[in-house]
């Protein structure tokens, strides 16, 4: 303005050298550190829970749809990126799963903000277990719901929140099968009695499941018995053990119709690249023809626990917490200098003072392989 005393005005941005100073002094300062192709350390920090991210079928499947339908899918679901290959990946995922019907996002991620969004809002009740994955608690803040959120794993606490709340209010429980940072089993069956009683819909993240639970590695929802439950929708990614991209949404035929007329997430993002999609078909069919993998995750992750003290694993997870950041950072990277690679979860990833190595078994691994994974994470946590 005209006649206006001379401002001084610092650059907007200042802000943020206080802000890394305080993470730095915390130990939780972060870092992207790009993988070198044909690296000789052993991986159990990524979630190729089946190691089939490699496995030729699967790399051939991709490289065929790409040649089929070229490298992008050139628009959203909606426009014209549906092709004939999605589809069928969306039909057998619903059969392997025991689901109705199924609805491929571009991510797990997305996934979980349309199915919350779609199916909860404003005058729905939406009760959420402490420790879901942070997809979970986007999508709930997003959903404008009314949000309560409940000690983990405990369905009394779930039953209290439901029987609290005026009578004709719409409710979702949702809550993660397998948890991401700890490694263990939400009490599904007990949350769906719940659920049941209470005149409640589910929400069950399948991200950590999907691949090395269940016959097959259906999920965590069919090992409960609850495969094609009316009141039950499910998450997965195609990330993890179809070692692939993308995600999609399980669950009765009515949902996913819903969900392609309102899922933000879904009606205005680009599709999935066929490329993903050819590749997750091809794990599905590499998991179906040799169902011992998921068995032999699982029994991987519980030797890697036992071996180091930490809780049994449900699925590949195998959670060993630290204490303090700085602690687990230092374990992990003398982890990586011997030659093994672990995540190192820090907050706000994981509750303060509870920063943990991250251990992700893959059913590849061979036992010689095991046994210097354990040698080497035994000897880190030791020196830290």
């Amino acid at each position: 303005m005209h006649g206006s005393p001379t401002m001084s005005v610092s650059p907007p941005f200042d802000w943020l050298q206080e802000r890394a100073a305080e993470r730095t002094a915390a130990g939780l300062r972060r870092a992207l550190r790009p993988r070198q192709a044909g690296s000789s350390l052993l991986d159990l920090a990524g979630n190729d829970y089946l190691g089939l991210s490699r496995h030729p079928d699967v790399i051939e499947a991709g490289i065929s749809a790409l040649r089929t339908w070229g490298a992008g899918s050139t628009g959203s679901r909606l426009v014209t990126g549906s092709t004939e290959l999605h589809q069928e990946l969306e039909t057998a995922l619903a059969a392997h799963t025991g689901a109705e019907a199924a609805l491929v996002f571009s991510s797990g991620y997305t996934a979980n903000l349309g199915a919350l969004t779609a199916i909860a809002g404003p005058g729905t009740l939406v009760v959420s277990d402490e420790r879901n994955h942070a997809s979970i608690v986007d999508a709930c803040r997003l959903s404008r719901a009314e949000i309560v959120i409940t000690a983990h794993a405990d369905p009394e606490a779930v039953e209290k929140v439901l029987a609290a709340r005026p009578a004709g209010m719409r409710a979702v429980v949702v809550t993660d099968s397998v948890f991401s940072a700890d490694g263990d089993l939400a009490p599904l069956a007990e949350l769906s009695e719940v659920a049941l009683r209470s005149g409640a819909a589910m929400l069950v993240d399948e991200a950590h499941a999907l691949g090395a639970i269940g016959v097959a590695g259906a999920g965590a929802v069919s090992a409960a018995g609850l495969a094609g439950a009316p009141h039950i929708v499910s998450t997965i990614t195609l990330s993890k053990a179809l070692g692939s991209q993308g995600g999609a949404v399980l669950g009765p035929a009515p949902v996913v119709a819903h969900l392609i007329d309102s899922a933000r997430s879904f009606i205005f993002d680009t599709a999935l690249a066929p490329a993903s999609v050819g590749s997750a078909l091809g794990a599905l069919g590499v998991l179906q023809r040799e169902p011992w993998r998921a068995t032999r995750v699982r029994e991987i992750a519980s030797r890697i626990a036992s071996a180091l003290g930490a809780p049994a694993p449900a699925s590949a997870v195998v959670s060993i917490v630290i204490g303090q950041p700085d602690r687990a950072f230092a374990a992990a990277a003398a982890c990586e200098r011997d030659g093994v690679l672990v995540g190192c979860f820090r907050p706000p990833s994981v509750p303060e003072d509870t920063s943990r190595l991250r251990v992700a078994a893959r059913a590849d691994l061979t036992d010689t392989q095991v046994q210097r994974a354990i040698t080497v994470i035994s000897a880190a946590i030791a020196r830290c």
